[in-house]
């Protein structure tokens, strides 16, 4: 599959402080990649790297094959739609005046704007005054801004936030049909069930370095959960498994970190032991857990 974005040993530093460590980001083209971390870790300023508007300290970027620096920056960028942070635009103008700001200085055709503004479903508020906008609003039409230009790369922070349930659907939606048409859509959020439901790929970053890259199935793979035996006689089954750390749960047995070839084994100690086994389950896991886990708890 061919890659949109690529980056080899990317790294920036403030002073003594390393915001972003030696990262090798590989988003596939055609994918909704979910770009996920607590509060500090450095995706927002890899976002901004990638856009050019933080340089970096060290590293490279490749952007559709073609690295990213000064003299192929322009092109390169007139490629990418972005809402990175608070969504621009001028309060006192309308949301129409807003944007045909934006057609006119990327020089855009009506029907660009146009669809882009049926597309977030904004059509019905482009006379009022942008002040006026609740912040959700204002998400949908610093989309459409980035959508109007046609991108093949689309790179945005925390797209749903301000949105009520519906419209975060839409975007939902939104980001799974351009993804279908083509686009690449870089997406990151602090809601990991919206991520969970929509990103194909994921990218978790934790103190400036990069934990894990690949699909959900990858990721669960990296966490093995929690073992259930239920059993006929549970304190019997944990007196057998008692260097296995067991804990009691009702009528089972619970035991941690049992790979499928160990929960064999156990299975074979507690029939030789005349313990009936009536029951092996395995404990259910969350995208939040395991991203709990690998950033050791540290949260969004």
């Amino acid at each position: 599959m061919s890659t949109a974005i690529a980056t080899h040993g990317l790294g920036k530093t403030y002073g003594d402080r390393a915001v972003v460590q030696d990262l090798d980001l590989h988003v596939p083209q055609g994918c909704v990649y979910g770009f996920l971390g607590p509060n500090g870790s450095g995706k927002s300023t890899t976002m901004k790297m990638l856009l050019s508007l933080v340089r970096p300290t060290r590293g490279e970027i490749e952007v559709m094959g073609r690295p990213l620096h000064r003299s192929t920056r322009r092109s390169l960028l007139g490629d990418i739609g972005s809402l990175i942070e608070s969504p621009p635009g001028y309060g006192h103008l309308t949301g129409g005046e807003n944007l045909r700001l934006v057609q006119r200085l990327l020089g855009l055709s009506d029907i660009q704007v146009n669809q882009a503004v049926h597309t977030v479903r904004l059509q019905g508020h482009l006379d009022r005054k942008l002040r006026e906008y609740s912040l959700g609003m204002k998400q949908r039409l610093g989309i459409a801004t980035a959508l109007a230009r046609e991108p093949r790369l689309l790179i945005l922070d925390e797209p749903t936030n301000g949105l009520d349930p519906a419209g975060i659907e839409e975007i939902r939606g939104l980001l799974t049909r351009l993804a279908g048409r083509g686009v690449t859509v870089m997406v990151s959020s602090h809601m990991l069930g919206e991520i969970d439901k929509t990103a194909t790929v994921l990218g978790i970053l934790s103190q400036g370095r990069l934990l894990f890259q690949g699909t959900r199935d990858q990721l669960l793979a990296r966490s093995t959960p929690d073992l259930f035996l239920d059993t006929s006689d549970p304190q019997a089954a944990a007196s057998v498994t008692a260097e296995r750390l067991p804990r009691l749960d009702g009528a089972a047995v619970r035991l941690s970190g049992l790979s499928d070839a160990d929960t064999a084994r156990v299975v074979a100690e507690l029939v030789r032991a005349g313990i009936g086994i009536h029951g092996v389950r395995r404990d259910a896991q969350s995208l939040e857990d395991v991203f709990m886990n690998l950033t050791e708890g540290h949260g969004l």
